[in-house]
């Protein structure tokens, strides 16, 4: 077997918008896990299946369609790769400028930006400008910006070069199972994610599943049918107010046959615990919002026994190690020795 060398190197390249010469900006990024979770599985009744995108390079789903945009940003001579973000999309798009050799430079809100993915942007070499003020200023001032020479704008909203790499995901999670799912959950923020999902379901014509989107409780715009001024939420990457991929994220709700959904800060972080301790996966807060919201739809008695669920989990807990450390943390001390740590834990001496 060929070693996996990266999406514009691999199968689905006649689906991503790059040419024969467009060089191939990668981190190797795709193939991640698909782990069936025995634990969701047994307290939903259903097939639940965790598609573990913090597996991708710079720890997020943010590299699928990173590598494209960026490959084509080098390809087209671009000086400077330019991003709003909550975190995520700023790590990404820092990495992946460069691993192509050309200058970046990120926008994010002044607070609630996690500490571990501001770490690693200023590790990839990218300048980095706080906002005072929401991811939606940030996106904003990026859009004014993005008009000046040698500039490329790399979010996700309206790029086609970004949504058709993320839309890989679908592909591998068809080829993984042999069909698509019957529900497919996701953590909802600006939007591009769900969207881009749920085309590379249609794209690919193997099967469309219902496509469950959920939102944090204080940032439910989607849900609301209109703006959140000031959303709140510690699960800081789908802190959004005003989702730039608005349309196109409720026709994926709709064509889908799908919902999207709020659930509070209290069940997210109940089932970010629950990924750790059950299922051995570390993910950011964000991502356990899809299985709070799975959870909260089967207690409420709408998710049919017997489905076929796929979760996926958006980005790496390593991004935000402060809240890991909130709460539900402690140590216990013992002198160094054998018999004393016996007794800390328990354990026959």
């Amino acid at each position: 077997m060929a070693p996996w060398r990266g999406l514009i190197d691999s199968d689905y390249r006649p689906r991503l918008p790059v040419h024969p010469g467009t060089p191939a900006v990668s981190l190797h990024e795709g193939n991640t896990p698909l782990l069936y979770s025995r634990h969701l599985s047994g307290r939903t009744g259903c097939e639940v299946w965790l598609k573990v995108e913090g597996a991708n390079p710079t720890g997020s789903f943010k590299d699928r369609g990173m590598t494209v945009a960026v490959s084509r940003a080098v390809e087209a001579g671009a000086e400077l790769v330019l991003c709003a973000s909550t975190g995520n999309t700023s790590a990404s798009a820092a990495a992946y400028a460069a691993r192509g050799g050309i200058a970046s430079a990120v926008l994010v809100p002044a607070s609630g930006v996690a500490r571990g993915k501001l770490a690693q942007a200023a590790r990839y070499g990218a300048r980095i400008v706080e906002i005072g003020g929401t991811f939606d200023d940030c996106l904003r001032i990026a859009r004014a910006l993005a008009t000046s020479p040698g500039v490329a704008l790399v979010n996700s909203v309206g790029n086609e070069l970004r949504l058709a790499g993320q839309r890989t995901v679908a592909y591998e999670i068809v080829d993984a199972l042999g069909a698509a799912p019957d529900i497919h959950c996701l953590p909802v923020g600006n939007g591009g994610n769900i969207t881009a999902t749920w085309q590379g379901y249609v794209a690919y014509d193997r099967g469309r599943p219902r496509i469950w989107g959920f939102q944090a409780a204080g940032a439910a715009p989607l849900v609301h049918g209109a703006p959140v001024p000031a959303p709140r939420t510690d699960a800081t990457a789908i802190r959004v107010g005003s989702p730039a991929t608005w349309a196109p994220a409720i026709a994926a709700r709709d064509e889908s046959g799908g919902l999207i959904a709020a659930v509070p800060d209290a069940e997210i972080f109940a089932a970010y615990r629950e990924l750790g301790s059950h299922d051995g996966v570390f993910a950011e807060p964000s991502s356990a919002a899809a299985v709070a919201g799975l959870l909260a739809r089967h207690r409420a008695g709408r998710l049919s026994p017997g489905s076929r669920v796929v979760v996926t989990l958006t980005g790496n807990g390593l991004k935000d190690p402060d809240a890991a450390l909130r709460a539900d943390y402690s140590t216990t001390s013992a002198d160094p020795t054998a018999p004393d740590v016996a007794r800390s834990l328990g354990l026959a001496a």
